[in-house]
Protein backbone atom coordinates (compact mmCIF):
# COMPACT_ATOMS: atom_id res chain seq x y z
CA UNK A 1 0.00 0.00 0.00
CA UNK A 2 1.22 3.52 -0.57
CA UNK A 3 -0.20 7.05 0.26
CA UNK A 4 1.00 10.00 -0.68
CA UNK A 5 -0.16 13.33 0.85
CA UNK A 6 1.27 17.10 0.47
CA UNK A 7 2.84 18.78 3.29
CA UNK A 8 0.16 20.97 4.32
CA UNK A 9 -2.25 18.19 4.41
CA UNK A 10 0.03 15.54 5.86
CA UNK A 11 2.09 17.50 8.12
CA UNK A 12 5.18 15.58 8.79
CA UNK A 13 7.51 15.96 11.60
CA UNK A 14 10.33 17.82 10.18
CA UNK A 15 12.55 14.99 12.15
CA UNK A 16 11.82 12.36 9.34
CA UNK A 17 14.24 15.04 7.27
CA UNK A 18 17.18 14.56 9.88
CA UNK A 19 19.10 11.97 7.57
CA UNK A 20 19.08 13.52 4.84
CA UNK A 21 19.97 17.08 5.14
CA UNK A 22 23.53 16.86 3.76
CA UNK A 23 22.10 15.07 0.37
CA UNK A 24 18.01 14.96 -0.40
CA UNK A 25 17.86 12.20 -3.30
CA UNK A 26 14.01 12.13 -2.52
CA UNK A 27 11.56 12.06 -5.61
CA UNK A 28 8.34 14.05 -6.02
CA UNK A 29 5.33 12.46 -5.44
CA UNK A 30 4.52 11.74 -9.03
CA UNK A 31 7.58 10.16 -9.20
CA UNK A 32 6.38 8.10 -6.12
CA UNK A 33 3.48 6.91 -7.46
CA UNK A 34 4.64 5.65 -10.90
CA UNK A 35 7.05 3.83 -8.86
CA UNK A 36 4.79 2.33 -7.45
CA UNK A 37 2.73 1.07 -10.42
CA UNK A 38 5.81 0.20 -12.25
CA UNK A 39 6.02 -1.98 -9.59
CA UNK A 40 2.95 -3.05 -8.98
CA UNK A 41 1.05 -2.97 -12.32
CA UNK A 42 -2.34 -4.14 -11.07
CA UNK A 43 -2.44 -2.02 -8.85
CA UNK A 44 -5.45 0.79 -8.02
CA UNK A 45 -4.51 4.50 -7.86
CA UNK A 46 -7.10 6.62 -6.01
CA UNK A 47 -6.52 10.79 -6.77
CA UNK A 48 -7.60 12.31 -3.75
CA UNK A 49 -8.28 16.24 -3.59
CA UNK A 50 -5.07 18.97 -3.36
CA UNK A 51 -3.24 16.34 -5.05
CA UNK A 52 -3.11 13.66 -2.37
CA UNK A 53 -2.76 9.77 -3.62
CA UNK A 54 -3.61 6.51 -1.77
CA UNK A 55 -2.75 3.52 -4.15
CA UNK A 56 -3.33 -0.37 -2.91
CA UNK A 57 -1.54 -3.60 -4.96
CA UNK A 58 -2.63 -7.44 -4.00
CA UNK A 59 0.44 -8.53 -5.98
CA UNK A 60 2.83 -10.52 -3.07
CA UNK A 61 0.02 -9.92 -0.84
CA UNK A 62 0.38 -12.16 2.60
CA UNK A 63 -2.83 -14.95 2.79
CA UNK A 64 -3.05 -14.49 6.72
CA UNK A 65 -2.38 -10.53 6.47
CA UNK A 66 -4.31 -9.35 3.71
CA UNK A 67 -4.81 -5.68 2.02
CA UNK A 68 -7.62 -4.18 1.10
CA UNK A 69 -9.51 -1.06 0.78
CA UNK A 70 -13.06 1.16 1.82
CA UNK A 71 -14.26 4.29 0.80
CA UNK A 72 -17.26 5.01 2.82
CA UNK A 73 -18.85 8.56 2.99
CA UNK A 74 -15.67 9.91 1.41
CA UNK A 75 -13.66 8.58 3.96
CA UNK A 76 -10.64 6.37 2.24
CA UNK A 77 -9.53 3.59 4.55
CA UNK A 78 -6.25 1.21 3.32
CA UNK A 79 -5.87 -1.79 5.84
CA UNK A 80 -3.47 -3.98 6.04
CA UNK A 81 -2.85 -6.60 8.63
CA UNK A 82 -6.14 -8.87 10.48
CA UNK A 83 -8.14 -7.76 13.77
CA UNK A 84 -8.31 -10.55 16.27
CA UNK A 85 -11.06 -9.27 17.99
CA UNK A 86 -13.17 -8.43 14.91
CA UNK A 87 -16.22 -10.10 16.30
CA UNK A 88 -16.15 -8.26 19.41
CA UNK A 89 -15.73 -5.16 17.19
CA UNK A 90 -18.56 -5.58 14.82
CA UNK A 91 -20.81 -5.99 18.04
CA UNK A 92 -19.59 -3.25 19.61
CA UNK A 93 -20.27 -0.62 16.55
CA UNK A 94 -23.12 -2.25 14.70
CA UNK A 95 -22.15 -3.43 12.00
CA UNK A 96 -22.97 -6.88 10.37
CA UNK A 97 -20.74 -9.99 10.12
CA UNK A 98 -19.66 -9.72 6.49
CA UNK A 99 -17.96 -6.07 7.67
CA UNK A 100 -14.11 -5.89 7.35
CA UNK A 101 -11.10 -4.52 9.15
CA UNK A 102 -11.16 -1.34 6.65
CA UNK A 103 -15.01 -0.66 7.60
CA UNK A 104 -14.44 -0.99 11.79
CA UNK A 105 -12.01 1.02 11.74
CA UNK A 106 -13.80 3.78 9.57
CA UNK A 107 -16.33 3.30 11.89
CA UNK A 108 -14.07 3.70 14.95
CA UNK A 109 -12.52 7.01 13.17
CA UNK A 110 -16.39 8.57 12.99
CA UNK A 111 -16.79 7.67 16.18
CA UNK A 112 -13.79 9.29 16.85
CA UNK A 113 -14.66 12.34 14.86
CA UNK A 114 -18.35 12.67 15.83
CA UNK A 115 -17.68 12.49 19.92
CA UNK A 116 -14.66 15.01 19.63
CA UNK A 117 -13.39 16.07 22.00
CA UNK A 118 -12.49 12.49 22.47
CA UNK A 119 -8.96 11.43 22.96
CA UNK A 120 -8.59 8.94 19.90
CA UNK A 121 -5.97 6.38 22.38
CA UNK A 122 -9.11 5.60 23.94
CA UNK A 123 -10.99 4.35 20.72
CA UNK A 124 -8.22 2.73 18.64
CA UNK A 125 -6.72 1.08 22.43
CA UNK A 126 -9.56 -1.36 21.71
CA UNK A 127 -8.14 -2.96 18.54
CA UNK A 128 -6.55 -6.05 19.39
CA UNK A 129 -4.48 -7.76 16.41
CA UNK A 130 -1.40 -7.11 13.38
CA UNK A 131 -2.20 -4.18 11.62
CA UNK A 132 -1.35 -0.85 10.24
CA UNK A 133 -3.65 1.37 8.48
CA UNK A 134 -4.40 5.08 6.83
CA UNK A 135 -7.39 6.57 6.93
CA UNK A 136 -8.01 10.16 4.93
CA UNK A 137 -11.39 12.00 5.44
CA UNK A 138 -11.89 13.75 2.35
CA UNK A 139 -14.51 16.15 3.82
CA UNK A 140 -12.43 17.51 6.47
CA UNK A 141 -8.88 16.71 5.32
CA UNK A 142 -8.37 14.98 8.11
CA UNK A 143 -5.41 12.11 8.09
CA UNK A 144 -4.99 9.67 10.23
CA UNK A 145 -1.90 6.88 10.31
CA UNK A 146 -1.79 3.87 13.17
CA UNK A 147 0.13 0.64 13.67
CA UNK A 148 -0.53 -2.36 16.25
CA UNK A 149 1.41 -2.31 19.40
CA UNK A 150 3.93 -5.02 18.20
CA UNK A 151 4.82 -3.61 15.19
CA UNK A 152 3.78 -6.83 13.38
CA UNK A 153 3.12 -5.40 10.32
CA UNK A 154 6.20 -3.66 8.11
CA UNK A 155 5.18 0.64 7.97
CA UNK A 156 7.74 3.27 7.04
CA UNK A 157 7.10 6.63 6.76
CA UNK A 158 9.21 9.40 5.00
CA UNK A 159 9.09 12.59 2.96
CA UNK A 160 9.24 13.30 -0.68
CA UNK A 161 11.52 15.85 -2.21
CA UNK A 162 8.99 18.51 -1.61
CA UNK A 163 8.07 17.78 1.73
CA UNK A 164 5.16 15.29 1.30
CA UNK A 165 4.40 12.57 3.62
CA UNK A 166 4.57 9.19 2.35
CA UNK A 167 3.64 5.64 3.62
CA UNK A 168 4.06 2.49 2.43
CA UNK A 169 3.79 -0.64 3.62
CA UNK A 170 6.94 -1.33 0.83
CA UNK A 171 10.09 -1.01 2.42
CA UNK A 172 11.87 0.02 -1.75
CA UNK A 173 9.29 2.15 -2.29
CA UNK A 174 10.34 4.21 0.89
CA UNK A 175 13.69 3.94 0.54
CA UNK A 176 13.48 4.90 -3.10
CA UNK A 177 11.00 7.53 -3.20
CA UNK A 178 12.12 9.52 0.14
CA UNK A 179 15.63 8.16 0.42
CA UNK A 180 17.32 8.37 3.53
CA UNK A 181 14.39 10.70 4.81
CA UNK A 182 12.00 8.28 6.26
CA UNK A 183 11.96 6.06 9.32
CA UNK A 184 10.02 3.05 10.72
CA UNK A 185 6.12 3.96 11.89
CA UNK A 186 6.60 3.77 15.44
CA UNK A 187 4.33 0.68 17.09
CA UNK A 188 1.19 1.23 18.95
CA UNK A 189 0.92 5.35 17.94
CA UNK A 190 -1.39 7.06 15.93
CA UNK A 191 -0.65 10.26 13.94
CA UNK A 192 -3.30 12.76 12.77
CA UNK A 193 -2.38 15.79 10.45
CA UNK A 194 -3.89 17.54 13.26
CA UNK A 195 -2.09 16.96 16.45
CA UNK A 196 1.19 14.92 15.46
CA UNK A 197 1.96 11.32 16.87
CA UNK A 198 1.04 9.84 20.42
CA UNK A 199 0.84 6.66 21.60
CA UNK A 200 -2.13 4.51 22.65
CA UNK A 201 -0.61 2.50 25.10
CA UNK A 202 1.06 5.53 26.64
CA UNK A 203 -1.22 8.54 25.91
CA UNK A 204 0.24 10.81 29.05
CA UNK A 205 3.87 10.33 27.14
CA UNK A 206 5.39 12.26 24.34
CA UNK A 207 6.68 10.64 21.45
CA UNK A 208 10.25 11.98 20.48
CA UNK A 209 12.43 11.21 17.37
CA UNK A 210 15.59 9.97 18.14
CA UNK A 211 18.68 10.77 16.22
CA UNK A 212 21.22 8.04 15.42
CA UNK A 213 24.62 9.33 14.95
CA UNK A 214 28.24 8.37 13.72
CA UNK A 215 31.38 9.42 15.12
CA UNK A 216 31.27 11.93 13.26
CA UNK A 217 27.94 13.43 14.19
CA UNK A 218 26.42 12.68 11.26
CA UNK A 219 22.88 11.53 11.91
CA UNK A 220 21.94 8.01 10.13
CA UNK A 221 19.25 7.19 10.53
CA UNK A 222 15.77 8.50 13.02
CA UNK A 223 13.45 6.71 14.67
CA UNK A 224 10.77 7.68 17.14
CA UNK A 225 9.88 6.09 20.76
CA UNK A 226 7.64 7.01 23.95
CA UNK A 227 8.99 8.44 26.37
CA UNK A 228 8.50 7.08 29.28
CA UNK A 229 10.23 9.59 31.92
CA UNK A 230 8.44 12.82 30.07
CA UNK A 231 4.71 13.25 31.38
CA UNK A 232 2.46 15.50 29.48
CA UNK A 233 0.31 17.78 31.79
CA UNK A 234 -3.70 16.51 31.71
CA UNK A 235 -6.34 18.87 29.71
CA UNK A 236 -8.39 19.96 32.40
CA UNK A 237 -12.14 19.00 32.38
CA UNK A 238 -14.68 21.27 30.81
CA UNK A 239 -17.39 18.87 30.07
CA UNK A 240 -18.50 15.79 30.42
CA UNK A 241 -16.12 12.72 32.01
CA UNK A 242 -16.45 10.55 29.53
CA UNK A 243 -15.25 12.88 26.64
CA UNK A 244 -11.61 13.39 28.57
CA UNK A 245 -11.17 10.51 30.22
CA UNK A 246 -7.47 10.00 31.21
CA UNK A 247 -5.10 11.59 28.23
CA UNK A 248 -4.12 13.91 25.94
CA UNK A 249 -2.99 14.51 22.15
CA UNK A 250 0.91 14.58 22.36
CA UNK A 251 3.13 16.26 19.39
CA UNK A 252 6.13 14.56 18.15
CA UNK A 253 9.13 16.12 18.68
Amino acid sequence: MLAVFAKAIGKPPEELRLPAMASNDSKTPEEIVNKFQSLWPDSAVYNLPHGNFMALSHEAESPIHPRSIVVLDDIFCIFVGTLANIADLRHHYGLPRQATEAMIVVEAYKTLRDRAPYPPDQVFKHLDGKFAFIIFDARTNTLFVARDREGSMEFQWGMARDGSLVCSDDPKIITEGCGKACAHFPPGCIFMNGSGLTSFDHPLHKVRAVAHEDDNGNILSVYFQVDLYTKIPSIPRTGSADNWADAALVKGE
